[in-house]
């Protein structure tokens, strides 16, 4: 009688784990960060990177097709082709060396109202990294 009501017990507990495990699974399902990735298809936009122990700044202009980089007073520009309007591909037009004739993927994770968090790499190069850009005003 001890063990048949043990049992009963365990079953009843791993049914309460069941329903709160398909609880948590459909809740975490139904949130979705804020991706309004149109948003930032054009215009003028900063990212700061650390490099060592500097904070380096690159402000870049966006167009549809174009993007135009600034970095420690130079400029330099790349097209751009859009892949959907969270992802695309960027390409030095004016490529100075091998390294800087290799495109990059880069992909619009969420968005706030001025900053965007995005995850970029060279394309067909497994190894991704994140940044965040802001929208200069």
């Amino acid at each position: 009688m001890l063990s048949e009501n043990f049992r009963n017990l365990h079953k009843i507990h791993q049914m309460r784990f069941l329903y709160l495990f398909i609880l948590f699974a459909f809740l975490s399902s139904c949130y979705n960060p804020e991706r309004n990735c149109a948003d930032f298809k054009v215009g003028t936009f900063e990212f700061e990177a650390i490099v060592g122990s500097e904070v380096l700044t690159t402000s870049f202009v966006r167009n549809d097709s174009i993007e135009i980089d600034y970095f420690r007073g130079k400029s330099d520009t790349s097209s751009i082709r859009w892949i959907n309007d969270c992802e695309y591909i960027v390409k030095k037009i004016n490529p100075k060396n091998r390294a800087e004739e290799k495109a990059i993927h880069m992909k619009i994770l969420t968005t706030t109202a001025n900053t965007y968090l995005f995850e970029y790499n060279i394309v067909g190069d497994s190894n991704k990294k994140r940044g965040t850009a802001k929208r200069k005003i």
